[in-house]
């Protein structure tokens, strides 16, 4: 495999990439082939082993800020940086990638609501409580099929719930409890297609294309199995400004994206059945792994687009028509995190140091559609290169597919994801095959497509 950190500029942007867990490790290898000169900071501990031998890591973020200077850009991957955006804007530096506002945006579902409520959105009825005991209280007396959340951005314990009587919900607060997770979001389950419409934001205004997006969020084929962070989605973009599933969401929200001076990417993800639809909840970051997708669609270069909404500036963002699959390869013990069982630093098994292969040599395509995550690189003793297993949490890598059609974008990423061996590796081989089936048809007989 190509050494991902060989550049193809003489004149290159420098970039300050500050991560929480690797979010936005797609687009750091789309910038490295751009050329640009990057020093990456990883803050979570499990992964802060990860990307040895393909980017300059750092371990102190804010002493780069002269090496950046504010010509350079400074990327945000996350939403646990308690607003250090803000105050960089403020002395001059080029900052894509939330702020104190738009965390707030996903981190407090209350408060999202709210925003919806206030700029004419339709809404499902929702609750927060603040102790298990009081969801198992609320649920009892008022039963039915409550969708169950974590009032954060991670889903490893979201739970759907099935039954009438809410047991199930109340069973699944048994170990909210143990874990003694606090600040619990329920809402109003309703049956339908999931999807996401999203879109990059400048700071005053659209930048870029529409984002339409299906996740496949269960561990399984079939959608069985417990809620991962993402097993993988279908992507497409719409150009039109009058788009019906963009109209009734996002658009609505532009005036609270201004007031807030938002610049990057924001998604809604939401519920459409028959004629309704129902926003859910806010992603005002990089999506993982939509921006694998993205990478995938994209060709202009993502430095001179980041660069442009940092700086307030409009951007005519080039892209691949058709559709995107993008397919996630895992290992033990994803998706249960060690952090999952109380201590990250436990002795939990975990796929550190496990080597990544290839069936046959790639082609420089191929290459481009896999985008690695917990993976550093190095030369061994025989100076033959090898790419391995550096994380705690199995998120290896992810595989992307473009086409015409969804039938063909599936086509493109699985006879990549044929090629790749990893010891104990698992992935879903239906990612699209709803969409195909079903959910197009559905979304146009309702009038969204």
């Amino acid at each position: 495999m190509r050494n991902l950190s060989q550049t193809n500029s003489s004149n290159p942007m420098r970039i300050l990439f500050v991560s929480g867990e690797l979010i936005g490790s797609a687009l750091i290898h789309r910038l490295i082939n751009e050329g640009c000169e990057i020093k990456l900071y990883i803050k979570h501990i499990d992964r802060a082993s990860c990307f040895e031998g393909i980017v300059e890591k750092i371990s102190d973020w804010e002493s780069e800020l002269d090496w950046v200077g504010k010509e350079g850009l400074i990327i945000f991957d996350d939403i646990i940086f308690s607003g250090a955006q803000d105050k960089l804007r403020a002395d001059g530096y080029s900052v894509v990638g939330g702020d104190s506002n738009s965390d707030k945006l996903e981190l407090d579902r209350h408060l999202f609501q709210e925003i919806l409520r206030k700029h004419n959105l339709p809404i499902l009825p929702s609750y927060d409580f603040e102790t298990p005991e009081e969801t198992e209280s609320f649920v009892k007396k008022n039963p039915g099929p409550w969708v169950l959340k974590q009032n954060s951005h991670i889903g490893r314990l979201n739970y759907v719930g099935e039954r009438n009587d809410g047991e199930d919900v109340i069973s699944m607060l048994q170990v909210y409890k143990e874990q003694e997770i606090k600040e619990i979001h329920l809402q109003k389950r309703v049956k339908g297609v999931e999807i996401g419409i999203a879109r990059y934001f400048n700071g005053t205004d659209w930048v870029g294309p529409i984002e339409i997006n299906l996740e496949h969020k269960r561990l399984f084929n079939g959608d069985i199995g417990p809620l991962t962070a993402e097993m993988g989605t279908v992507m497409w973009y719409d150009d039109n400004e009058e788009s019906a599933l963009f109209s009734a969401t996002l658009k609505k929200i532009k005036p609270c994206l201004k007031e807030i001076n938002y610049k990057g990417d924001i998604d809604i993800n939401c519920i459409v059945e028959g004629k309704d639809i129902w926003p859910l909840e806010a992603t005002t970051r990089f999506g993982t792994p939509a921006i694998a997708l993205q990478c995938e669609l994209h060709t202009s270069p993502w430095s001179e687009f980041l660069k442009a909404v940092a700086d307030g500036e409009s951007y005519n963002l080039k892209y691949n028509k058709g559709y995107g699959v993008v397919v996630a390869i895992a290992v033990p013990p994803f998706p249960f995190a060690p952090a999952f069982f109380g201590d990250s630093n436990s002795n939990v098994e975990t796929s550190q140091g496990v080597s990544i292969f290839f069936k046959e040599d790639l082609s420089a395509q191929e290459q481009k559609q896999i985008h690695l995550e917990e993976v550093s690189r190095t030369i061994d003793k025989n100076q033959i290169e090898r790419y391995y297993l550096s994380g705690k949490h199995g998120y290896a890598l992810y595989v992307t597919g473009h086409g015409k059609n969804v039938a063909e974008a599936q086509k493109s990423a699985y006879r990549v994801v044929s090629k790749i061996i990893i010891p104990r590796m698992y992935y879903r081989t239906d990612i699209g095959d709803k969409f195909i089936k079903t959910e197009h048809q559905q979304l146009i007989d309702w009038g969204w497509l």
